[in-house]
């Protein structure tokens, strides 16, 4: 019988994506909809001022609330031109919708060169065992610019803004697969999918 692994998440387009980067490892995986004894759109509040902190307080307290071994990732887009804003608070930029953070993204970005528009996605995934307090984390960092206009319906947040010169496409382009071999997230979820079969299976 698989040991039961939760994904910090309630996002519908973030799980299968980490899902599919991990197939094959010996768990059964679970979201934060699958845990009937949490709130309707439970969320950990993020008050660490870096990725890594937020990931591992979010794993841990999951954990501790749920008794479950627990996958948690924090994420963001870094843009050069803004000094890594919006960094720990993309999802947080603006009220609304994705679109309405990319927009105003855009927006603060109006007055700088497309040769200025250089950014990156940053993801540090942290898991967590409340059987024995362990804890381990692991990072990735994409590389791509920003564009002007959105391209694209797949993916989610900055996606359609995103742009990756070798597959000459926008990450809302790309298949899952294609993202995932690519991505920030992928990346740190092949390290992690490492850490999980050696450590915690």
């Amino acid at each position: 019988m698989n040991k039961k692994l939760l994904i910090v998440t309630h996002n519908k387009g973030k799980f299968p994506e980490i899902i599919s980067e991990l197939k094959g490892v010996a768990f059964d995986f679970l979201n934060l909809n699958d845990i009937p004894s949490l709130p309707p759109k439970y969320e950990v509040e993020e008050p660490a001022m870096t990725f890594e902190g937020n990931a591992i307080i979010k794993a841990v307290i999951l954990g501790k609330k749920t008794g479950l071994i627990t996958l948690a990732d924090d994420s963001g887009l870094e843009v050069d031109a803004l000094n890594g804003k919006p960094g720990i608070y993309s999802a947080r930029y603006a009220p609304g919708t994705d679109e309405d953070r990319y927009r105003k993204l855009l927006g603060e970005l109006k007055n700088v060169p497309d040769d200025g528009l250089g950014a990156q996605f940053h993801c540090v995934v942290a898991i967590y065992d409340p059987a024995t307090d362990k804890i381990r984390t692991c990072e990735g960092v994409y590389r791509g610019r920003l564009i002007r206009a959105p391209r694209g319906t797949n993916g989610f947040g900055y996606d359609p803004i995103f742009f990756n010169e070798q597959l000459n496409k926008t990450n809302a382009e790309m298949t899952v697969d294609e993202k995932n071999s690519v991505s920030h997230r992928g990346m740190a979820l092949r390290k992690a999918r490492e850490i999980l079969e050696k450590e915690f299976s």
